[in-house]
């Protein structure tokens, strides 16, 4: 599948859009400036592509701000008079944010695709669709009661503030979609500070958000970013005294600085999730899945899978399930040729390499051609690797899955808990064996354990179950949603209001 759309169809997702935002909700066209379905003025931005795309308004409009301090004051503004609102008007709020979302998740898929130059078109579509879809709202804030001789007591979930966000280039716009309605069903506003390499679709995106909103009855500025975003910026943002705490979506070196912000954080941090497939499994199936999981939007999520541990029996055969689901093998003598290519830094046995950011989400299809391989269908590049290996060790974030032959599912197992490095992030296992994979489920100790499926699927993605672009796994959150934006407040009146 080819990794961008044609200039027809780009053309014809623009019109399509553009139709879209230009009318009412009676669906005849907008007069009203602010409507849900305005757009940013100034269509001339070029991408990477060298194609116009819209570019965001002016500065200072619709949430975008020349200073990371006007940012901050904007951002405390919105959030004190979304505090006089209502619960349903949250609702109506968040409805207006899936709305302009869902009117723009191929374009915004696009643009995004064009200025970071990672992943695919249509899968980013997808993630878009996927957050707008599953990501929870103000109905998640259910409260509690108890009654008894000494009185009531109630407790309900109340918001911080305002949050500092810090959003990464490989999932920007779906990150954006999944943290926003959180973060404003739980009555929040937020200040973004967005990765460099993915400044202008964020930007826009930040932009149509807000007019969605106050088309809505809510208030300006409850999303809000500055013009320029550095690491400069983000390390003020952590620091700022307007901002009450921090949602962070990134690296380890983000994570950790947010850590010791000496603000709450809940952080959102690398993983390498490993797969164990033993003798037990459906091998078809494993094979199908592993390759859908590893190539969706060239490995750039965290959660997918990447490092195979498979039972030295049925490896064979889990190969050739994946070479007749779009993987191409790299042969063994090209192994060498390929560690020059995507490693910056290449590790000793067992250590964690760094891998060439100029390779980070690109297809199978170009790295393979880069090795003197013409396969530009693939979706995959599967290297069989010794189990020292760093690309064992290492999160490529690229279609590029080692597997390693194991003696036993005992062995798989305690060498998938090494190399998942105690992120605590995601582990999936292929296995009939209810005892196999209950072992592997305790020794992993992961927020996400999927079993005989897709990591995708434990975001909600072919799976049940709500979906989060920010699995806080260094800071215990797990999946992030609206409760876990708001804090615990009680209120207790003493020997009065029980009615039985």
């Amino acid at each position: 599948m080819a990794d961008k759309l044609t200039d027809a169809q780009i053309d014809a997702i623009v019109q399509r859009v553009k139709g879209q935002l230009g009318k009412g909700q009676d669906g005849q066209p907008s007069s009203s400036p602010s409507s849900v379905s305005s757009v940013p003025p100034h269509l001339s931005y070029v991408g990477r592509a060298g194609r116009a795309t819209p570019e965001p308004g002016a500065v200072g409009k619709d949430g975008i701000y020349p200073d990371l301090d006007s940012a901050v004051t904007a951002a405390r503004r919105g959030y004190l008079a979304l505090d006089t609102m209502t619960l349903a008007k949250r609702t109506e709020l968040v409805a207006a944010i899936r709305s302009i979302m869902r009117a723009n998740a191929e374009l915004l898929a696009r643009m995004a695709h064009e200025e970071t130059g990672l992943g695919r078109v249509e899968d980013k579509i997808q993630k878009n669709l996927l957050v707008i879809e599953k990501t929870p709202g103000p109905e998640s804030l259910q409260p509690l009661a108890w009654t008894g001789d000494r009185g009531l007591t109630l407790v309900e979930r109340a918001p911080y503030g305002v949050f500092g966000v810090i959003t990464p280039s490989t999932n920007p716009t779906s990150t954006i979609i999944n943290n926003a309605i959180g973060l404003i069903s739980a009555g929040n506003a937020a200040v973004f500070n967005v990765h460099p390499g993915a400044k202008k679709v964020s930007a826009y995106q930040l932009q149509l958000l807000n007019r969605a909103i106050v088309a809505a009855g809510g208030p300006p500025d409850l999303l809000t970013a500055p013009t320029e975003p550095t690491v400069e910026s983000a390390q003020a943002l952590m620091q700022h005294p307007g901002i009450r705490i921090l949602l962070v979506t990134g690296g380890g070196a983000v994570v950790k600085l947010a850590m010791a912000s000496g603000k709450r954080a809940i952080c959102a941090g690398p993983g390498n999730p490993p797969v164990v497939v033993d003798e037990t499994a459906d091998l078809d199936l494993a094979g199908k899945q592993i390759v859908f999981g590893a190539s969706f939007d060239n490995n750039v999520i965290c959660v997918e899978e990447k490092e195979v541990f498979a039972v030295e029996c049925i490896a064979d055969k889990l190969k050739a399930a994946m070479l007749a689901n779009g993987a191409v093998e790299l042969p063994s003598y090209r192994l060498r040729a390929l560690e020059k290519l995507i490693f910056d830094k290449f590790p000793g046995p067992r250590e964690h390499g760094v891998m060439k950011k100029e390779w980070i989400g690109r297809n199978a299809g170009k790295i393979l051609k880069e090795l003197g391989i013409d396969a530009p269908d693939a979706r995959l590049v599967l290297v069989e690797v010794p189990v020292e290996h760093p690309l064992i060790r290492t999160e490529q974030l690229m279609p590029v899955l080692p597997l390693a032959r194991v003696r036993n599912v005992d062995e798989g197992i305690d060498l998938a808990v090494q190399a998942e490095h105690g992120f605590g992030h995601t582990a999936s296992m292929f296995s009939r064996n209810i005892d196999a994979l209950s072992r592997m489920a305790r020794a992993i100790n992961t927020s996400i354990f999927v079993k005989n499926g897709p990591n995708l699927a434990g975001l909600g993605y072919g799976g049940e179950g709500f979906t989060s672009m920010s699995i806080a796994s260094p800071t215990g959150e797990g999946l992030t949603n609206a409760l876990t934006f708001t804090r615990v407040r009680r209120c207790t009146l003493v020997d009065h209001f029980r009615i039985v």
